[in-house]
Formats: C-alpha cells, sequence, structure tokens
C-alpha cells in the first residue's frame, strides 16, 4: 500500500469503527429477544439451526452494550472471523510468491500490448472477466475466493487506464453479481431450498434468466464507468504499466501461469463436488504458491521471504475484515438481532402477494446489514418466510427467491461484508468512496428484484 492511499485505509477503518458504535447505541433502544431454535439436516449442505416459527419471546433480561463492549469488538471480530482473517492471509503470501516469479506482470504487459493494437480485445476485457467471475458466484458461492484477485485486476486496470475500483469490480461486483442471482449456489440457494422443502435447485429457469439480467446489468454499470474514467481519469488511473518489473525466468511464464491455472480449476472441482470451503481453499491456495515458486525457479529461501512478505502486506485487510465481524459481534451480544426480524416480518401482514414478495426482499436486504452469511441467513428467515409465504397465498418458491436477492445485491456496499471491507481496504479504495459509486446500482438492481417478484407471482413460480 502507497502512503497516499494511507487515509483512504483510515477512512474505511473509521467508517466500521463508528458502525460498531451506531451497534451498541442500538442495543440501548431495541428491547432483546429470541426465537427457539431446531437442528435441521439441509439436503447437500449438512445439519443448521433454524428458528422455529411462532416461537420468538421478548427477554426480561436486557443486554446493552456499552464502551468495554465497544472496545473489545474489534478482537472479538477478529476470533469470530478468524477463518477468514487466516485466509486472507495465506491467500496473499501465495499470491506473493505467484508475483514473485513475474509471470503475472509479463501477462499482463502482453495483455496490455495486445489490447493496444485492438480495440475490440481491450473493449472485451471487463465483460468476459466479469462474465466468469459472476458464473463462479452463480454456480458455486464464489466470494472469499475474489479477495486475492484484487492483486491482479487492480494493476491490469491501472495499466488500461482505468482506476482502483474498476480493478475492485471486475472480480467483486463479477461475482457477487452471480451469488445474488444464483442458480446453483448450495451456500444460499441450496439452503434456503432445503429449509423451505422445495426441490433441490428447482426453478433454475427464471434463476438462469434472472443470473444473465443481473451479470449484464452490472458489467454494463462497470464499463460505463470504465469509459468514463478513460475520458476524463481521476489521479492515478491513467495509462500505466503494471507496478512490479518481472523478476522470474522468462521462459517459466507458461509453466508458471498453467499450474496456477490448474490450482484455479482444481479449487472449482474441491468446491462443486467436494463442498470445499475456506479451510480446504487456503490450503489449495498454499499448496499452489510452493507450487509456482518451484516452477518459477525461486528457491526454497525465497519461496519463504515472498510468502511472507505477501501476508505482511495485507495486515491492514485483514484488520478491516475483524472489525466489520465486531458489528455483528456487539448485536448478537445485545440480543437484538431476533428482534429486528420479527419486527421485520411483521410488517409483510395484509399487503398482498405481490406486495408480500416484494415486503419479504426489502426485509431480507435490511437484515443482510446485520446477517450478511448466506447460510446464515437462510437459517434464520427461512423457517419463518416459509411460512408467512403459504399464509399470502405465495409460493415457497418465490420466498426463496426474495431471501437470494435480498441477501445478494446489497453485499455490494454494507460494510458488514467482510469480503467487500477485504477487496476494497486491499486496492487502497475508501468505503465512502466505493458507497457513492455503488449507490446507483444499488437502486437499479434492487427495482431488478422488484420487477423480478411481481413477474414471478403473476407467472405462478
Amino acid at each position: 500500500m502507497s502512503t497516499s492511499d494511507t487515509p483512504k485505509a483510515i477512512d474505511t477503518t473509521l467508517i466500521v469503527f463508528l458502525m460498531i458504535v451506531a451497534a451498541a447505541a442500538l442495543t440501548w433502544v431495541v428491547p432483546p429477544g429470541s426465537f427457539d431454535t431446531v437442528a435441521l439436516e439441509v439436503p447437500g449442505a449438512g445439519t443448521r439451526d433454524v428458528v422455529v416459527p411462532g416461537s420468538y419471546e421478548r427477554l426480561d433480561a436486557r443486554s446493552p452494550q456499552g464502551i468495554g463492549a465497544v472496545l473489545r469488538a474489534p478482537i472479538r471480530g477478529l476470533v469470530e472471523a478468524a477463518d477468514v482473517v487466516g485466509f486472507v492471509l495465506l491467500v496473499g503470501g501465495a499470491f506473493a510468491v505467484l508475483q514473485a516469479t513475474g509471470a503475472v506482470e509479463r501477462a499482463l504487459r502482453s495483455l496490455v500490448r495486445a489490447a493496444e493494437r485492438s480495440p475490440l480485445l481491450e473493449a472485451a476485457i471487463i465483460p468476459t472477466f466479469m462474465a466468469l467471475f459472476s458464473l463462479g458466484g452463480a454456480v458455486f458461492g464464489m466470494a472469499e475466493e475474489t479477495i486475492p484477485f484484487v492483486l491482479i485486476f487492480v494493476p491490469l486496470a491501472r495499466s488500461l487506464g482505468y482506476d482502483a475500483i474498476v480493478g475492485v469490480a471486475i472480480p467483486f461486483v463479477g461475482s457477487q453479481a452471480g451469488f445474488a442471482a444464483a442458480f446453483l449456489n448450495p451456500f444460499t440457494v441450496g439452503v434456503a431450498q432445503g429449509i423451505a422443502e422445495v426441490p433441490l435447485f428447482s426453478g433454475i429457469g427464471l434463476r438462469i434468466v434472472l443470473w444473465g439480467v443481473t451479470t449484464a446489468i452490472a458489467i454494463a454499470f462497470v464499463v460505463r464507468y470504465a469509459r468514463r474514467i478513460r475520458t476524463a481519469p481521476d489521479p492515478g488511473a491513467a495509462r500505466t504499466p503494471p507496478d512490479a518489473a518481472p523478476v522470474g525466468p522468462a521462459n517459466r511464464t507458461g509453466p508458471v501461469l498453467l499450474t496456477f491455472t490448474a490450482g484455479i480449476g482444481l479449487l472449482v472441482y474441491g468446491v462443486l463436488r467436494h463442498g470445499w470451503y475456506i479451510e480446504e481453499i487456503a490450503a489449495l491456495f498454499v499448496g499452489v504458491g510452493i507450487a509456482v515458486g518451484v516452477v518459477g525457479r525461486l528457491g526454497p529461501g525465497r519461496i519463504a521471504r515472498e510468502f511472507m512478505e505477501g501476508a505482511r502486506d495485507l495486515v491492514a485487510t485483514a484488520v478491516i475484515i475483524g472489525l466489520a465481524r465486531g458489528i455483528l459481534v456487539v448485536l448478537e451480544d445485545g440480543m437484538i438481532v431476533d428482534t429486528l426480524l420479527q419486527a421485520m416480518a411483521g410488517v409483510l401482514d395484509g399487503v398482498g402477494s405481490v406486495g408480500a414478495a416484494q415486503g419479504m426482499f426489502a426485509v431480507q436486504t435490511v437484515l443482510n446489514v446485520f446477517v450478511p452469511s448466506g447460510s446464515g441467513q437462510a437459517a434464520l428467515t427461512m423457517p419463518l418466510m416459509a411460512p408467512l409465504a403459504d399464509l399470502t397465498g405465495l409460493t415457497r418458491q418465490v420466498a426463496v427467491l426474495a431471501f437470494q436477492m435480498g441477501d445478494g445485491f446489497t453485499n455490494l456496499i454494507i460494510p458488514t461484508n467482510p469480503v467487500l471491507m477485504g477487496a476494497i481496504s486491499l486496492a487502497g479504495v475508501s468505503w465512502t468512496r466505493w458507497a457513492r459509486w455503488m449507490v446507483p446500482l444499488q437502486l437499479i438492481l434492487f427495482a431488478l428484484g422488484l420487477a423480478a417478484l411481481a413477474i414471478a407471482v403473476t407467472g405462478g413460480f
């Protein structure tokens, strides 16, 4: 991270800390409450603790969170998010080894030179990569896996004359567009449909159409911004070569990139076939880092040094992720998450079928600020939304659709999403700058969600 980027990182840290303070303030005014939970076996996703509809009770013992809780929230957030924090540090180390081989820089320079010769190729770079990341989000729930790709796409974006926002948007906005409109994501659609007791991955036709529309909107939004940046560039957005000079043997570029690509292929296979998650994926990247270092002829000592340097560079990003998780720690300790859910669900009574579906979407959207985990939100809300759909004349399939869009779209902007905070911190983009850029897309996606639910309800989905 450059010296000029430091204020941006501080700005993001301050925003997240203020969110912790705001969460603590809520615990003083929102009464505590809780639902009973039961263990439910979800096909293909294991056991989930789900709430029992109608079991909400106010709690007599309040648990307002004071200054001590606010000050403890960062360390507790780091502990709660230890798997994601460790993942980021280890993957950052692996990517540093990859970068030390010089293969990435050579590939980027070749791509930039080719784009300079072919306007068609340059125009295809953003849509092609965003579509690929979107497919990853739609098929296997690509989320945390996008963070290390920021290390590749920010230099690529800058070398093409764009800025860091474009570099983050290609992997992150692409994957989250697919995540929100997923048709095979086992962590959202799979869990929600299992809890709602509808056939696993049913309704795939409409979801594929929704995925295509959502991905096209996201790509168009980023491409439009990228073109505007090229016309009136931001400071630091001028066309520049990739940051680091290639240092490894030039004749090892192909084998190194082939080794890395094989690792990504193994990642996709492991997630889809064996249900790999953070622990297995982190282990894979450590192995890939060692493998590319060996293939790139860096030597054991150099591999170790580069790995530690890469992990060290991501410490600030890891702290941001822990801070973001600290917001939820405060809300959970204040015992108000279930109260917020109960209040939101009560808003949906007597509004008609289309209104109920759109209301579910709005409720899930708001609740995602407090429960940004897709599978976690499914376990918390679907036991309530599924029977509510029955009462309001909706199909449970519609309730699942409302959940996945409400859970997914706002992942692009909420500061409680550790993936977002990690990605923008890594790129040196402040959350306030990112949020200003993201608001128009959020409005478009929210309108899309409302329209999609109206079509689904009237079409008997």
